[in-house]
Parts: structure tokens; C-alpha cells; sequence
């Protein structure tokens, strides 16, 4: 015989005297019948007699539960990790969310948990929605300001998230607990924005969402929520979802495998600074590629210009030491993002210069992104300095340069720029290769001639080492 899944119907209440008993009593019974149900009510830090109500009430109820009272007020989504830590820590397999207010129909809880007895698909979260069958909602008493607001915050919601949700803002919910626990939800806000948090979790870690039509109540209930602040949150939160996406953004709460949606564009059908590399190098030439960061030039080197190419081994640690290569035959030294990943790279150039020393012909090729960019310096006016998966700060960097900081750690560490090269923004990256992305762009390109410490996404230096001053005095000495 199957094991009954066990089921936590979390009463969520604060300043619910009122109306929590008349939400127990309007709790399915027949749900003990397919499950093992417990109830569990947080009373959230109330100024009236929650607590004791829902003690009283489970006195007599006719499953078990227990009635806890926040210490200190928690807040709407504070008070939504206490409940899903204590489903987590009892082992509970389902947990949904019912508020104490009574505004969610507690009736309607056997439809939302039947999902999760369903084999063919397993399904993380369940979502009571009112906008399904939107002419319900408004017959269901919800004003009509909630409901334009709620059409529109989800439609742009969805447009910028990649969704299709009905709706974002419903507080109905049932949730796995296993795909709860493995979400980061001590980092989300304890304010009623949470909702949203925990949907994009949901969806960036690649989980399954179900909506089910519910009825809509409105009665006289006290609603908590400042609903400027609440649309002002949501979207601000919303857009850094979409921007994380991209890959242009990061907030450790949202970091899973799947968030990025990488775009598949060609480093060679954009002006990318793979492609400007490539450009620089003469045909059929010894190319050492030191950090292999972009496989497409190395194999558009090998095919398209007969180069031979030799990729660093992933086990050389490049901090202390180099890869064996025939160094005084070399042409080209390739180190894209190489140096921002570098403990030293001052001490890094000092290694690599040693190494070329009887070969005076090398080029060594080496890239940068601009710390001094426009967007991080937008950021910075605003109090931001977000690392990233990728970009100017991208988590593996570890020194940050302007164009100028590096071009003088060259000539300090013995160098001599052969050529620069200002390298605009790879918008089609994170946009796609399409007319807005190449038309940025065009406008990038432009901007950063005029002012490239501003403008320039990346520069790249071709540089020649000079002689040490202990070489030259081995030289007179021979």
C-alpha cells in the first residue's frame, strides 16, 4: 500500500482573532482520507488574541497542530520561512499556505494538493489563482483597481521573466517541501514582495508551477499592504530577474545553473573582441592561447587561417607557473581575461616577459574590461557594485583595470604597446544578434572613440616585451 504523502496546512495569521476559527472550520475534512494532514498556525507577532484562538480551536480540530507565536514580528515573508523551516525540519512532503484572514477558500485545498499525487510529472509548486477566469475575480468582490494593477504587474512580470503566469500576486499557495529546502530563502525579504521572490526561484532553478482556478472573497478584511510600494518592489525585483538572465546582473538569491539564458550568437558575426584577435593574426602563424576562454577562436585560428594553436592545460595554475610551449618560436601570446583572474598580474607579466626573452618577435595579445565603463559608473552612482557570472565583474575576477591602469601595468612590467584597440559592448550577447542590438552597438562604437574611458567596453593591447636590464647586461657581458 502507497505511503500517504504528509501534508502541513500552514495557517499563516496575524491580527486574526476574528476570523481564524472560521478558517479551521472550513477546512476540508475528507482531506484526512487521502492524506497525513497537521496543521500548523504562526501567529505572527499579533496585538489581539490570535495566538489563543487557534490554540483553543485545535483543542478540538480533527487533526493534530500546533499553534506558534513569533517572538518578534517576522513580517509577511519572514513569517513564510518560519513555516517552511518547520515543514522542512518535521519532513513534512507538501506544504500550503493558508491565510488567516480567510480571504483564500480553505475549501478549495483538495484541488490544489491533488496535483502532487499525480506520477506522470512531479510538480514543485501549486498556485490558486483568481485571474484564471478573470470575470470571477470582479463578481468575487475584488476592486477594480486590484484587479487592473494585478493584470498589469503580471503581464509585465511575465514579459520580463519569461513566463505565463495568470498570476503573480495570489497569496494561495502549495508547495514541495524538498525543492522549498533547496532554495536560498533566508536571502529573500521578509516584506510581502517575497511572493515574487520565491517565484523566481522557483523558476530560475527549472521547478514546475501549476495554477488552478480558485474563487475570489473579499470582506472585511484588513489589507496590510502599501500598494505603491508593493508594485514599485515587485517590479524593481522583477527586472533584476530579467537582467540576471542576461547575464548582466547577479544576486546570489537567483544563482542557479539554469538562470542565464545563454544566447547562441557566433563570436565572428558581431565586431566581438574574439573576432578583432583573430583579425590581428597573420595566417599559418604558432599561436599559445593562455587562457582559452573561447574555443570558437582557437578552432577559427586552426581552420580558418591554418594557425597552429596551443591551449593552456587546465591543470597549469597560471600563478605560479607557465605551460611548456616552444617559447622562443611563438608568434602570438593570446590572454583574454587573464589578468583580471590573477593574484598578481604584475608578477604574472614578469613570469611571461622571462619566458619571451629570446624571442623578440612575439606579440603578446591582451584584453581588459573597463572598470570605468558608463554602466559601472551608473551603478556606483547608485550605491551598486554588483558582481556577475560574466562582464567587467564577473565573480573570477580578481583586479579591475581602466584603460589607462593598464596600459602603465604594461609599461611597468616591461612592454611596449604595439597597438590599441577600444572594443565596444557585446550587446548581442545578452540581446541577440538583431537590428537593436547591432544598432547599440554602432552608437557604442561611435561614443568610445570619443570618449573611450567612458565608452569602452574592453580594450585590447597588442604589446611587444622589451629587454630586462639583466638580459641586456648578459648581452655587453657575452
Amino acid at each position: 500500500m502507497q505511503e500517504r504523502l504528509r501534508v502541513l496546512i500552514f495557517i499563516l495569521a496575524y491580527n486574526a482573532e476574528k476570523t481564524i476559527a472560521s478558517v479551521f472550520d472550513r477546512i476540508p475534512r475528507e482531506l484526512e482520507h487521502t492524506y497525513d494532514v497537521r496543521v500548523l498556525v504562526i501567529d505572527d507577532c499579533s496585538r489581539d488574541a490570535t495566538w489563543q484562538r487557534a490554540k483553543e480551536r485545535l483543542e478540538t480540530f480533527w487533526c493534530p497542530g500546533e499553534a506558534l507565536r513569533n517572538p518578534v514580528n517576522q513580517g509577511y515573508g519572514g513569517n513564510q520561512k518560519v513555516g517552511y523551516r518547520y515543514a522542512a525540519e518535521q519532513g513534512f512532503d507538501v506544504v500550503a499556505m493558508v491565510h488567516g484572514d480567510g480571504q483564500y477558500a480553505p475549501e478549495c485545498l483538495p484541488q490544489l494538493l491533488e496535483p502532487f499525487t499525480r506520477k506522470e510529472a512531479q510538480v514543485d509548486a501549486v498556485f490558486g489563482s483568481r485571474m484564471l477566469h478573470k470575470r470571477d475575480a470582479l463578481k468575487g468582490g475584488m476592486p477594480y483597481y486590484k484587479f487592473v494593477g494585478n493584470m498589469v504587474l503580471t503581464t509585465l512580470q511575465n514579459r520580463l521573466l519569461g513566463t505565463r503566469l495568470s498570476e503573480f500576486h495570489t497569496g494561495y499557495r502549495v508547495y514541495r517541501v524538498s525543492m522549498l529546502a533547496a532554495l536560498p530563502l533566508e536571502l529573500d525579504t521578509n516584506d510581502f514582495d517575497f511572493d515574487t521572490e520565491i517565484i523566481m526561484q522557483v523558476v530560475f532553478s527549472g521547478g514546475n508551477i501549476v495554477e488552478l482556478p480558485i474563487p475570489t472573497h473579499y470582506g472585511d478584511e484588513v489589507c496590510h499592504v502599501n500598494g505603491l510600494r508593493y508594485a514599485w518592489d515587485v517590479m524593481l525585483t522583477s527586472l533584476k530577474g530579467r537582467l540576471i538572465r542576461m547575464g548582466l546582473f547577479y544576486d546570489p538569491k537567483f544563482f542557479f545553473p539554469q538562470t542565464e539564458v545563454a544566447r547562441k550568437v557566433s563570436t565572428f558575426s558581431f565586431p566581438s573582441t574574439g573576432k578583432a584577435v583573430a583579425d590581428s593574426i597573420r595566417p599559418g602563424s604558432l599561436v599559445l592561447d593562455l587562457g582559452c576562454s573561447d574555443m570558437e577562436l582557437s578552432a577559427h585560428l586552426r581552420q580558418e587561417k591554418g594557425c597552429t594553436v596551443i591551449s593552456c592545460p587546465a591543470t597549469v595554475d597560471l600563478d605560479r607557473e607557465l605551460p611548456d610551449a616552444p617559447w622562443e618560436k611563438l608568434d602570438y601570446v593570446v590572454a583574454l581575461d587573464v589578468l583580471e583572474q590573477r593574484d598578481s598580474a604584475e608578477d604574472f607579466l614578469a613570469r611571461l616577459r622571462e619566458r619571451l626573452t629570446d624571442n623578440p618577435g612575439a606579440i603578446l595579445i591582451a584584453g581588459s574590461a573597463n572598470v570605468g565603463f558608463f554602466i559601472t559608473r551608473l551603478m556606483l552612482l547608485f550605491g551598486q557594485f554588483n558582481y556577475g557570472r560574466r562582464g567587467i565583474l564577473a565573480l573570477s575576477h580578481k583586479r579591475l583595470f581602466t584603460i589607462a591602469s593598464l596600459a602603465r601595468l604594461m609599461r611597468y612590467a616591461g612592454y611596449r604597446v604595439v597597438r590599441k584597440r577600444i572594443m565596444a559592448a557585446p550587446y548581442p550577447r545578452a540581446l541577440g544578434n538583431n537590428l537593436l542590438s547591432r544598432g547599440l552597438m554602432a552608437v557604442n562604437r561611435l561614443l568610445a572613440k570619443v570618449l573611450p574611458g567612458l565608452f569602452a567596453y574592453q580594450v585590447l593591447l597588442e604589446v611587444r616585451h622589451t629587454p630586462s636590464t639583466e638580459s641586456v647586461l648578459r648581452r655587453a657581458q657575452r
